[in-house]
C-alpha cells in the first residue's frame, strides 16, 4: 500500500476550516459545469433528436426558455443564464465549462449515429476565452479517437484546464491499457482527467460497467491526476458498492480526487451521507455542482438545524445552495484551482490504515 503524506499548503484540514475554501480564502471554482448547445455552422455541437425529446431536455428548455428552432439565440441564452447565476453567487467565483466528445468506432472515427450529445472543444475554448474572469475550459477527448494525443496537445496549448470523459456513453473502457500513451501525455502535461463514475442516466449508456472507478487505476498508475465525478457514487439511490473502492483509491494514490457534483440528487445523496461520516477523505474532495442539474436540500433534513435548513431552502442560486449544503453537513472540500496551480506535484492527506 502506498504511503501518504501531508496535504499541500492551504488545503482544508477539517470542518472547522470552512467548506471548499481556496488557499487564499477566495471564492471557489466549480469544477463540474456542463455546456449545452444546438448545432450551428462551425460550432462543433450536436444534440440528437431523441435527446431533444427527452423529459430532461424538455424541462431544461422550458426553464431556460430555449427554442430548438432558433439555435443561435438559444445557445447564447444558455450561456447568459449561466453567467448571470455565476455572477450572483456569493461563494463560487468561476466555473470549469465541460465539453462532451462523441462515440468513436474501432478505427477512431466519430460515429455520429451512436453519438447523442456533442459539445466541441473549440466551442468550450472560445467561450472560456471570451469570459476569462468566469470560465475555465474543460475539454473532452475520447481516448479512442485516432487523433486523441494530437487533440490533447492542441487543447493544452489553447489553455485547457482539464479533460472530461464519460466512458459509459462515449463507448470506451478507461481501464483499457491501449490508452496508456494518452494517459502518459496527460501526466506529462499535468492535465487532470475528470471521469464520470457510476450509472449514467441522462445519456444512453453504451456500457454501464465503464463507470466503475476501479478502472481508473490504469491512469492513476501512469501518474495522471484523476478526478472521479460524483464522489464515486453508483447513482442508484442508496446502493453504493463503489464506496470501498473510493476509500482504497484515496489511500493508495496521492493523485486521486473526487468531485461532489450531483450528490444532492435523489439517486446519489447516499454517498453524500457516507462522505459526511468520513472527514478523513474530505481533503480529496473538489467542489462541483453538475450545473444545469438542480441542487436539492432533501439530504439536509434531519441532519442540520432548522435555521440552517431554512437558509438553504431560501437560497435560489444553485452554486451558493450547494456550497451551503456542504458547509452545513460539515463536508470540507477544496477548490480545483489548487490542483491546477500545482499540477501533479502535491502531497496527500494521511489516512488511517
Amino acid at each position: 500500500m502506498q504511503a501518504t503524506r501531508r496535504p499541500p499548503p492551504g488545503c482544508c484540514a477539517g470542518p472547522t476550516d470552512g467548506c471548499a475554501r481556496s488557499r487564499r480564502g477566495e471564492r471557489v471554482i466549480d469544477c463540474h459545469v456542463h455546456l449545452a448547445a444546438l448545432r450551428t455552422e462551425g460550432n462543433g455541437c450536436y444534440i440528437s433528436p431523441a435527446m431533444l425529446r427527452s423529459p430532461l431536455f424538455r424541462f431544461l428548455a422550458w426553464k431556460h426558455d430555449l427554442k430548438t428552432e432558433d439555435a443561435p439565440r438559444s445557445n447564447q441564452k444558455y450561456v447568459d443564464d449561466l453567467l448571470a447565476e455565476l455572477r450572483k453567487a456569493k461563494y463560487v467565483e468561476k466555473a470549469v465549462l465541460l465539453g462532451m466528445d462523441g462515440v468513436y468506432d474501432a478505427t477512431g472515427v466519430l460515429d455520429e449515429a451512436r453519438t447523442e450529445f456533442l459539445v466541441g472543444n473549440d466551442y468550450v475554448l472560445n467561450l472560456a476565452k471570451s469570459y476569462p474572469n468566469k470560465f475555465l475550459p474543460g475539454v473532452s477527448i475520447n481516448p479512442q479517437r485516432r487523433d486523441a494525443i494530437e487533440e490533447l496537445e492542441r487543447c493544452t496549448e489553447a489553455g485547457a484546464t482539464l479533460v472530461k470523459v464519460l466512458p459509459n456513453s462515449q463507448g470506451f473502457d478507461p481501464g483499457n491499457r491501449c490508452f496508456i500513451p494518452f494517459y502518459r501525455k496527460l501526466a506529462q502535461r499535468k492535465i487532470p482527467l475528470l471521469s464520470h463514475v457510476g450509472y449514467e442516466i441522462v445519456l444512453t449508456g453504451q456500457d454501464q460497467t465503464a463507470g466503475d472507478p476501479d478502472k481508473l487505476r490504469v491512469p492513476l498508475e501512469e501518474g495522471v491526476t484523476v478526478i472521479a465525478a460524483h464522489g464515486c457514487s453508483f447513482g442508484l439511490i442508496a446502493y453504493e458498492p463503489y464506496y470501498p473502492t473510493l476509500l482504497d483509491l484515496v489511500r493508495r494514490y496521492a493523485n486521486f480526487f473526487a468531485d461532489v457534483s450531483a450528490l444532492t440528487l435523489p439517486n446519489r445523496f447516499g454517498m453524500l451521507w457516507r462522505l459526511q461520516r468520513h472527514p478523513e477523505v474530505h481533503a480529496r474532495l473538489l467542489f462541483g455542482t453538475d450545473y444545469p442539474l438542480g441542487v436539492f436540500h432533501w439530504p439536509c433534513w434531519g441532519r442540520i438545524g432548522w435555521r440552517d435548513l431554512r437558509t438553504i431552502i431560501r437560497t435560489r442560486n444553485r452554486f451558493d445552495r450547494k456550497y451551503l449544503i456542504l458547509k452545513s453537513l460539515g463536508i470540507v472540500c477544496r477548490s480545483v484551482d489548487q490542483l491546477i496551480s500545482v499540477g501533479t506535484d502535491f502531497k496527500s492527506v494521511p489516512l488511517p490504515p
